[in-house]
């Protein structure tokens, strides 16, 4: 990158150009695992199948043997010399029985076995740091839509265009139509609507005008805005988003693997028998056996197996788990925290209700409303016009339209003046006091539009989200998976937070939210001892998903950062698939460990005959294959539908 273009690029969001070491899952030294082990699994690979060429195409066993033992050598020696340094440091795992494998599998010449432990060991080690890879994209995609140039306005030179990294506190700077305000600021002149919909997860634009304050990110919709910066770019609002991503990501702590957690009994428990066995019968040939029948494949395999069909059945209705461990978290979840808007709503502003007032009815108001609106490209005024053809089927046409931008527009209908749009623009154009608006006022009432007809108020138009239909089935669902207790954290007004929390029956509610006060909130219930599964479907939940143990981005309508800040992103437009995800994750590690665990049964009766020396060490890997086999098929179950 030049460094032309990185002075563009406010500091906070530059990515690192290198790529430094992270800590590991399993101790031990990271730099081995990061510089020799990525490249092992194709070595393994490629030893195997040369080994296969020599051994049933050219009939060359003797020559087979020996490239199976040279790419054994190679391939083996980094995760045995890996996992004593892990050792020596405390740390057992299921890297300590393999390691011990492979050396046994060298030691009594079976050294496609040892390959074979080896490719799984070091594939599922790739596999994760190719996961870990894939976290770090939400910041990328974060930064690639930061805007880089900002409208500079000039005393001496004008208007003049430099990188948002060189605007200050004070500095007057042009949003123009269509773009993204670079920093925060305050609105000195013009009139538009601000779409802040990343930052707060509300689709209904807000107002801008004079004294108004945007934060960046947002997006200016029409008119031309003079903004005055209150902070510098890499401390605004969007900055933040992308910090707060980042520091979520680098403080989850790395999840110990299924199989580990069985291996800390299990790998003293196999050093013990072979100790025994030595002690009792000084026979090594016993305790090569022991190894043999005691790798830890059950171990090793029922996992990935598992875990892979799993995915793959998910991926099947449309719901992609990026790795085992968002398998295993969706799994254990404890608690399910929802944004509201596009998640728990459908996400775009419908009308609410049409209020006549006295003398007018309300196919009149909303037929003429929709009429004019047809001229208008707002969002408010197709939503009216979709509802006007939904009642009435085809409108009138209306002339002479005139909108003002941000505020409301005028047409001609039939010999009718229309008027529609803010209480403030309709009050230029009325004829009479707008006081019969006030009697229509609850105090709960959400946007509005205000409509006259021949100056004289008319009526109101209510807009408001709507529930998704599947929303109590779907948390009647989550109740019967065990997850009862569901929370909702809105960027929009408490109040309407609350009245959706309650209309959908989740009795915690939390509103006037900013990104990161959600993923404040989400770190806080992961204290208090919760696993926690956030749901959420805009950037402004990009913090949160990627602080929860498990995120999943609803993408039906295109997840962008949502869906690479997300461990599980549901490609289409249904609240429900969640609910199929945790019912998936729930039965994939069911079977996942019912497999761990009969295969190690399996194993320890058979290291049992092993040490007493009724199995011989070609026996016990022929027995230990079978095991495998077994262990495999219950584990893949997981894929079934």
């Amino acid at each position: 990158m030049s460094a032309r273009l990185r002075e563009t690029i406010p500091t906070r969001l530059r990515p690192p150009l290198t790529d430094e070491p992270t800590q590991g899952t399993h101790g031990g030294d990271n730099s081995v695992k990061r510089t020799i082990l990525p490249y092992s699994p194709l070595f393994t690979i490629a030893g195997i199948i040369l080994g296969g060429v020599e051994q049933y195409i050219f009939n060359l066993p003797l020559f087979a043997h020996a490239l199976w033992t040279i790419a054994l050598i190679g391939a083996g020696f980094p995760v045995v010399w890996r996992t004593l340094r892990a050792a020596r440091a405390g740390n057992f795992a299921t890297d300590v029985v393999a390691s011990l494998s492979i050396v046994t599998a060298a030691i009594i010449g079976q050294p496609l076995a040892g390959l074979v432990i080896v490719l799984m060991q070091t594939g599922g080690e790739a596999l994760e740091r190719f996961a870990a890879r894939r976290a770090s994209a939400a910041v990328r995609e974060l930064e690639k839509a930061a805007p880089r140039i900002a409208h500079l306005i000039s005393g001496g030179r004008g208007l003049i265009d430099v990188p948002v990294g060189e605007l200050n506190v004070g500095d007057v700077f042009l949003v123009r139509p269509g773009e993204m305000v670079p920093c925060d600021g305050i609105v000195l002149s013009g009139i538009s609507e601000i779409d802040a919909s990343q930052l707060t997860g509300e689709a209904i634009p807000v107002p801008a005008h004079m004294g108004i304050r945007l934060m960046s990110g947002s997006l200016n919709a029409h008119g031309v805005l003079s903004v005055r910066a209150t902070a510098r770019a890499a401390e605004s609002q969007y900055s933040k988003i992308v910090e707060l991503v980042r520091e979520a990501q680098a403080s989850k702590s790395p999840l110990q693997r299924l199989a580990d957690r069985y291996a800390v009994w299990f790998t003293p428990a196999t050093l013990a028998v072979c100790a025994a066995t030595f002690v009792f019968t000084g026979s090594w040939t016993s305790v090569l056996a022991v190894l043999v029948v005691a790798t830890p494949c059950p171990l090793i395999l029922a996992p990935p197996v598992a875990m892979i069909g799993g995915i793959n059945r998910a991926a099947r209705r449309k719901i992609i788990v990026r790795h085992g461990a968002a398998i295993e978290m969706l799994s254990d979840a404890t608690l399910a925290v929802f944004d509201k808007t596009g998640t728990l709503t459908i996400g775009k502003p419908q009308v609410r209700s049409v209020i006549a007032l006295p003398g007018f009815t309300e196919e009149g108001v909303l037929r003429s409303a929709a009429a004019v609106e047809q001229g208008s490209s707002h969002l408010l005024a197709r939503v009216v016009v979709e509802e006007g053809e939904k009642r009435y089927g085809h409108l009138p046409t209306a002339t002479q339209h005139r909108e003002s931008s941000g505020e409301g527009l005028t047409g001609v209908v039939g010999d009718i003046e229309v008027a529609v749009g803010s209480r403030a623009f309709v009050a230029r154009r009325a004829t009479t006091s707008l006081d019969v608006f006030d009697a229509t006022e609850d105090g709960e009432a959400g946007l509005r539009a205000y409509v006259l007809l021949s100056g004289k108020p008319a009526g109101i138009i209510e807009y408001a989200d709507s529930l998704r239909p599947e929303l109590k089935t779907f948390l009647a669902t989550l109740s019967e998976l065990g997850l009862p207790r569901t929370v909702l954290l809105s960027g929009d007004r408490a109040a309407n937070a609350k009245a959706v929390g309650l209309t959908a029956g989740i009795k915690e509610a939390y509103g006037e939210l900013l990104p990161a006060d959600k993923a404040t909130m989400v770190s806080r219930f992961r204290a208090h001892g919760e696993v926690v599964m956030m749901v959420g479907d805009g950037t402004n939940d990009a913090p949160a998903l990627a602080a929860a143990d498990v995120g999943v981005a609803l993408a039906g309508h295109g997840g962008g950062v949502t869906s690479e800040a997300a461990d599980v992103v549901i490609l289409i437009d249904d609240l429900s698939r969640v609910g199929e995800a945790v019912a998936i994750s729930r039965r994939t590690m069911r079977l996942a460990r019912q497999s761990i665990v009969a295969g190690l049964i399996m194993s320890g009766v058979a290291m049992i005959f092993a040490a007493y020396g009724f199995i011989q060490p070609t026996q016990g890997a022929l027995l230990q294959e079978a095991i495998d086999v077994a262990v495999i098929l219950n584990a893949l179950r997981a894929s079934w539908s």
